[in-house]
């Protein structure tokens, strides 16, 4: 895999991490809310807020990876084509009148296709 592709699964695999954080420090803030008041409460919600933080930064990121990777799979998939064309041009070179019979009886096949249907 492309160091983008990895990035982007580690930055979404940290964010995962942050988010259960959160919801753990929030549980635990509400149950200790409940005996202890207000103080616990504060710091749990300063826990939450910094979890989320954390998790909003890691998703950026990996977006910000997700957008490479992409672009290099785009650019993979350009060179399998451009290599392609490449083949099919050296073959027509090769053997131009071969390549010209086969064009010309596709082309026969698919106009007499179109005619039968109507």
């Amino acid at each position: 895999m492309s160091e983008h592709t990895e990035a982007v699964k580690s930055n979404l695999g940290e964010a995962g991490t942050h988010l259960k954080q959160a919801a753990t420090a929030a549980g635990g803030a509400v149950k200790s809310a409940a005996g202890a008041a207000g103080d616990e409460l504060r710091v749990g919600k300063a826990q939450v807020k910094a979890e989320l933080a954390d998790g909003a930064i890691s998703g950026l990121s990996a977006a910000e990876h997700l957008g490479s990777a992409a672009s290099e799979q785009a650019s993979a998939l350009m060179d399998k084509g451009r290599d392609l064309l490449d083949s099919a041009a050296e073959l027509i070179r090769e053997r131009p009148l071969a390549a010209f019979g086969v064009a010309f009886a596709a082309g026969w096949i698919i106009s007499k296709l179109g005619r039968s249907d109507k």
